[in-house]
């Protein structure tokens, strides 16, 4: 026992070896400037702590699975936007990826796992905030639906079932992803829709300029619906763009405010 130990122990510190010579801040440049170096080493002090902190908990709780388990899941960021420390994993961007129809799961590539990366980063960014409103929570039918209307994505329960085994998401894991999803969906219904107004003008210059242009484009001699009663689909359609519009903006302020730090490339 006392060897297998000391083996996982040495593995555990090869791991520590590689978060120090690779943990990178994916920082703004800008924001590099005005605060120097320290900046930087916060960062990488602040990640390596974390990650070391995880990989110790490993060795002390489970050392069993440290000699049989060959591949250890590989840590690729941590986020922080001022409530916790979160860490981002390998499994983390294949599972998303799963959950993504039409996207291939076999070597996965680089830039589909960064792409999955950025879409992990903003979503911590947003339940770190939705956190503050406990208020928001999921309730069970609601988590059960929306996992029901995922499924639907694809071209067949089967086809989704499939993707998920073969990426080790369990049922159990897909509603924790499924539930931080809704509230997600909730933190920002709250804090945008609630405030979104379309005035009349809005509605008729896109009616004008963009509803009545397209329709023609996409579908010549078909009968143009009038300003009435095409009122309802836009007012609906500006309302989606200004709550995208918003969000994007939230998340280019809380992507500078927060510590984002990458610990491996992908």
């Amino acid at each position: 026992m006392s060897n297998s130990r000391n083996q996982s122990l040495c593995y555990l510190c090869d791991l520590c070896v590689s978060v120090v010579s690779s943990v990178v801040t994916i920082k703004s440049p800008q924001r590099h400037r005005e605060h120097g170096g320290s900046t930087e080493r916060s960062n990488r002090c602040k990640a390596l702590l974390f990650a070391i902190g995880v990989l110790l908990l490993t060795s002390l709780y489970a050392p069993h699975k440290c000699v049989a388990q060959q591949v250890v899941d590989k840590m690729v960021a941590t986020v922080n936007a001022g409530v916790k420390t979160e860490l981002i994993t390998y499994s983390d961007l294949v599972w998303q990826l799963s959950l993504q129809p039409n996207t291939p799961l076999d070597n996965p590539t680089s830039a589909d796992l960064n792409h999955a990366l950025r879409l992990l980063i903003d979503q911590r960014l947003i339940l770190q905030e939705a956190d503050k409103l406990p208020t928001i929570a999921p309730t069970t039918k609601e988590i059960s639906e929306a996992r029901d209307e995922l499924a639907k994505n694809f071209t067949s329960i089967g086809e989704f079932q499939d993707r998920l085994q073969r990426v080790g998401l369990t049922s159990e894991k897909l509603n924790e992803i499924v539930e931080q999803r809704l509230k997600m969906e909730k933190y920002l219904d709250f804090r945008f829709r609630s405030f979104v107004v379309i005035s009349q003008t809005e509605i008729a210059d896109y009616y004008r300029d963009v509803f009545v242009p397209r329709l023609r484009a996409r579908s010549p001699g078909r009968v143009v619906p009038t300003l009435e009663e095409a009122k309802s689909d836009i007012e609906k359609t500006l309302i989606e763009a200004k709550i995208e519009s918003d969000t994007d903006a939230f998340l280019d302020t809380a992507r500078e405010r927060a510590e984002i730090v990458m610990l491996n490339p992908i």
